[in-house]
């Protein structure tokens, strides 16, 4: 599980502890990771804390070598690193736009990479790409959405090689809008107005609404599932 220590990942490393999964925790803040470990150690679970930079190569593989390791095997990676900025384009810089990519894109890929190299077949891939890949955002995002169109892209190519072949499956989820770390950084009265204007439900999600997404793309349940982008956003991509 990267980008683990906050938002949404550290709600989908509760999901799947509370479903029974050993959780390897991998972000850059060290110090939540090793708060959020103890946390799940606590009610039983496994849990390791390794920091990593998903845009280094070289700690997605040390990421992937300490969870064989420790704990024998990974069959499932959610690649749920990411970053977002919100820069005009006329003004955004090549080391801001290299940025967003080399953490939300490329970062998935090494990480993908590295794991996808061990990975047993039944084995699941879960990247989490965003509603801004599907639809047009109310602000300027280029390298945003750029980063999680392509993170669509690669999840259908990854599943094209590695299904059949290596019985690996590799899934998409595309969040709208929840409260997170990141969209509280986006004034409220914003925000509500354009979800409230462009989603049939109305709201923004909470994150325990995404559990049921990941869950069913990383278990079994969904075996015959794999290629696919799965919108979770009240329904804004279909509006």
């Amino acid at each position: 599980m990267t980008g683990a220590s906050s938002g949404l990942g550290a709600g989908f490393a509760r999901a799947l502890a509370a479903a029974g999964a050993d959780v390897v925790l991998a972000a850059r803040r060290e110090d939540r990771l090793t708060a959020l470990a103890e946390e799940l150690r606590s009610g039983g679970t496994r849990a390791l804390a390794v920091r990593c930079d998903v845009a280094s190569p070289e700690d997605c593989a040390a990421v992937v070598d300490r969870a064989v390791a420790e704990l024998g095997a990974i069959d499932i990676l959610v690649n749920n690193a990411g970053v977002g900025t919100a820069v005009p384009a006329l003004k955004e810089t090549p080391e801001q736009f290299r940025g967003v990519i080399d953490v939300n894109l490329l970062g998935a890929y090494w990480m993908a990479q590295a794991a996808g190299a061990v990975m047993r077949p039944g084995s699941s891939i879960v990247n989490i790409a965003s509603v801004l890949a599907l639809i047009k955002s109310f602000a300027p995002q280029a390298a945003y959405a750029a980063s999680k169109a392509g993170l669509v892209g690669l999840t259908r190519d990854l599943a094209q090689q590695w299904s059949g072949r290596r019985g690996i499956r590799v899934n998409a989820i595309a969040p709208g809008y929840f409260v997170t770390d990141m969209t509280d950084e986006i004034p409220r009265p914003m925000l509500d107005e354009f979800v409230g204007h462009h989603s049939p439900l109305g709201r923004l999600g909470e994150p325990h609404e995404l559990d049921g997404a990941l869950l069913f793309l990383a278990s079994d349940a969904s075996s015959y599932v794999t290629g696919i982008t799965l919108p979770v956003d009240g329904g804004m991509s279909g509006h």
